[in-house]
């Protein structure tokens, strides 16, 4: 069974940084990426960045390009998110996610919770 943790939300000041974990436990398929989307309620979600499998790289939405970094520990089963020069725009919850498709343009077959990330003005 998979299981996705997030952790290390919580709230910053504008232009504040904060990084965000995935810890996954489970059999994730060798060819699924992996990647992180953002809700506000009653919005829809924004896929925020994605690392592709195998060495495929890595992608990221035009509103986070430049400040975000998304990176994986294989040894620990994690996955990061690197968030730097946060804006309030940012507030969101943060959800790790997986699947074939995700990353492009499909459904997660799997999210976690999400951790909460509150950007002040």
């Amino acid at each position: 069974q998979v299981q996705l943790v997030e952790s290390g939300g919580g709230s910053v000041q504008a232009g504040g940084s904060l990084r965000v974990s995935c810890a996954a436990s489970g059999y994730i398929p060798w060819n699924y990426c992996m990647g992180w989307f953002r809700q506000v309620p009653g919005k829809e979600r924004e896929g925020v960045a994605c690392i592709y499998p195998n060495g495929g790289g890595t992608s990221y939405a035009d509103s986070v390009k430049g400040r975000f970094t998304i990176s994986r520990d294989n040894a620990r089963n994690t996955l990061y998110l690197q968030m730097n020069n946060l804006k309030p725009e940012d507030t969101a919850t943060y959800y790790c996610a997986a699947g074939a498709v995700y990353c492009r343009g499909g459904d997660p077959a799997y999210w976690g919770q999400g951790t909460q990330v509150t950007v002040s003005s």
